[in-house]
């Protein structure tokens, strides 16, 4: 006799979810798997809470081989996009909040296209912040920019440290700017920036030529030149963009 499992009245399913997967063209593998399931994720078609089909309803739709659906699942579930529980099945996580970073690192190990949107994004905003702040600046604004850098040359070999320096430094340009939409954006990007950081860190002459690139936009402002800011920031986000692509390629 064939028993008919009811749906999870806790979690919404999501009957629909393998009409929307087409097979998977080039040959299976797990990343082509996570970046299909990733895109209807990031695109609102499957909700936070939702149960997702069966392994072998997902290999089917998708054209692959179960292991292949297993080993993506597996992924999403270690970076925290996804959660499996033995015996009931594989849910999206609820944490939206903290969807994006997740999905700024999958982008970033598979080089979506909607990630460099954000980084070139971010480079024309940081470039506008570096100008208004060195138009805007006040001595006690400048006093707290060094303090950041300060931080990053005492950081030594802690990275986190580092990375928290880095990211306060231009959140306090955006600050510095005084204008709020432009600080709200760099803000809710904020992972962006983490996530870029812990991605290059590991390059070769990544913390000396940050150091210099901060301290030339730091000297800019100081001076308050805003085109000297602009373009010390413009160079700055030309090299971290150079380090980030080779992070990319060092990972594929």
């Amino acid at each position: 006799m064939t028993v008919t499992r009811q749906p999870d009245q806790q979690h919404p399913a999501a009957p629909d979810l393998a009409q929307l997967l087409r097979p998977v063209v080039r040959e299976s593998s797990v990343s082509e798997v996570a970046k299909r399931l990733l895109d209807h994720l990031s695109a609102g078609d499957i909700r936070p809470g939702t149960r997702l089909p069966a392994e072998r309803q997902l290999a089917e739709a998708l054209g692959v081989a179960r292991s292949s659906v297993r080993g993506a699942l597996s992924a999403l579930d270690v970076l925290g996009i996804i959660e499996i529980r033995p015996g009931s099945g594989s849910y999206v996580r609820e944490g939206t909040s903290e969807f994006l970073p997740r999905a700024i690192n999958w982008g970033l190990m598979l080089g979506q296209r909607r990630t460099q949107d954000l980084v070139e994004v971010r480079t024309y905003m940081e470039g506008v912040s570096a100008r208004l702040a060195a138009e805007r600046a006040t001595d006690e604004d400048v006093a707290r920019l060094e303090e950041h850098l300060r931080h990053m040359r005492d950081a030594g070999g802690d990275v986190k440290a580092f990375i928290d320096a880095d990211i306060a430094f231009h959140l306090e340009c955006a600050s510095i700017a005084r204008n709020s939409v432009l600080s709200d954006i760099l803000h809710s990007i904020r992972a962006l920036l983490q996530v870029w950081m812990e991605r290059v860190s590991d390059i070769e002459g990544t913390v000396s030529g940050t150091l210099c690139e901060h301290g030339a936009v730091l000297q800019a402002i100081r001076d308050r030149d805003p085109e000297a800011a602009d373009r010390a920031m413009a160079e700055h986000m030309q090299m971290a963009s150079a380090r980030l692509r080779a992070s990319m390629q060092t990972s594929s």
